[in-house]
């Protein structure tokens, strides 16, 4: 099932989190590794503190293993919307590109 996503930052977890998604340690997670860093990659940060993005999952509660084994860890007040199609409706600047900021950027404190 396709789901939209909402989440909140958990700010002082970023670089910690862009190390896991570049390190191999998340996408070598079976079965869906690939999928959670590919979500993140796709996903958009629109509010300061807040993400949003679309993701496919078969567990019975949605995203289930994804937050058991990721998500939970970095993300917080994490709502799933069933979706029957990826639209484009979610603006902001892109979460990669600011984990990525901050991942590079010594300077930057939250």
């Amino acid at each position: 099932m396709l789901y939209k996503v909402k989440a909140k930052i958990d700010k002082l977890k970023m670089k910690t989190f862009y190390t896991a998604l570049t390190d191999g340690s998340i996408s070598e997670q079976e079965p869906d590794g690939a999928e959670i860093v590919n979500a993140m990659q796709k996903a958009v940060k629109t509010e300061p503190d807040t993400l949003e993005w679309y993701e496919t999952c078969h567990c019975a509660t949605p995203l289930k293993h994804e937050r058991e084994t990721v998500y939970d860890k970095y993300l917080c007040d994490i709502e799933t919307t069933l979706v029957y199609e990826i639209k484009d409706d979610i603006k902001g600047s892109s979460f990669w590109d600011c984990l990525e900021d901050w991942h590079f950027d010594d300077s930057y404190t939250f």
